[in-house]
């Protein structure tokens, strides 16, 4: 093919588009409005377009929403910043923790079909927001990172047939590639492995997801890690029980810092409202047998 071939012109991508949603007409699996454009996602732009970033008031260690009380409180130690009460009691081990979004509505959905119905292909806007969580660490982080997707348990994995973390990281970093082409960033997802096979977070405390994941991960080459920063990604940020209990192994094995993106950000008042439905039942699980949309409101638990 010619190099100067640079795809099909844009009125006739639209051509291609009204041809083919007509032929095959089909709908958005997140709010089941048409497709209107031809491709492998089965999200259309309005709903990707639809998720915002956050607009709140963060912990600047786990990006926490503050209450009222928290930003008095964090207002008058100015040189820490906007710290929430966990952070200041029990420091994690990462130095900062982003995310792009809330866990909610659109964006929850995208990643229901990416975990639950092996949708791969929405990796890939789940990837972009993923990029867009890591840009709020340029000029904090250094300007090399090893980036390090959290690991699944080996039967987990094939089951599901991915790593939807790993799929998320490298869509992620084919877009810091053109946006940040200065930006040292290299996949190095091997370094840290799952050795544990978890109970599900959803049906435990925060005392007992902390608990459920020690000696989960290990690390086998501590000379890869040595001196080096690494950003440690993953689909959701929930209490931070695998963000904390990753960076805790992976600062043990040498890492100067640990820093962590996910494209999503459960709050507090979720987290407590499912804490709350999972006393009523083991493990919540909706009529198309994804867990977490009953009782739930929509839990994903990862963390």
């Amino acid at each position: 093919m010619s190099r100067w071939w640079r795809g099909p012109s844009r009125a006739a991508r639209a051509v291609l588009d009204d041809l083919v949603t007509t032929l095959y007409p089909t709908d958005c699996r997140a709010c089941g409005g048409p497709l209107l454009t031809a491709g492998l996602s089965p999200v259309c732009d309005r709903c990707i377009e639809g998720v915002e970033a956050q607009s709140m008031t963060l912990c600047v260690r786990c990006g926490e929403a503050l209450d009222m009380e928290g930003v008095r409180f964090a207002g008058q130690f100015p040189v820490e910043g906007l710290v929430c009460s966990p952070c200041r009691m029990a420091p994690p081990e990462f130095e900062r923790a982003v995310a792009y979004a809330v866990y909610e509505d659109e964006l929850r959905e995208m990643v229901h079909l990416l975990k639950y119905e092996r949708m791969a292909s929405v990796a890939k806007p789940l990837g972009r927001f993923l990029a867009r969580a890591i840009e709020m660490l340029e000029g904090e982080a250094g300007g090399e990172l090893l980036v390090v997707a959290v690991p699944l348990f080996p039967a987990k994995e094939r089951e599901r047939g991915y790593n939807q973390a790993v799929l998320m990281a490298d869509a992620a970093l084919a877009e810091l590639k053109r946006s940040r082409p200065r930006w040292k960033l290299i996949s190095a997802h091997e370094v840290i492995r799952r050795v544990k096979d978890t109970r599900s977070q959803f049906e435990l405390t925060p005392k007992g997801r902390r608990r459920n994941l020690q000696g989960a991960f290990k690390v086998d080459d501590r000379a890869a890690l040595a001196g080096r920063e690494v950003l440690l990604v993953d689909d959701i940020y929930t209490t931070g029980a695998t963000a904390r209990a990753c960076a805790q192994v992976l600062r043990r094995a040498g890492p100067g810092r640990v820093w962590v993106a996910t494209a999503s950000r459960a709050q507090a008042e979720m987290v407590a409202s499912w804490d709350a439905a999972s006393w009523e039942s083991e493990e919540v699980v909706s009529a198309d047998g994804r867990p977490g949309d009953a009782g739930s409101r929509g839990a994903v638990w990862a963390g």
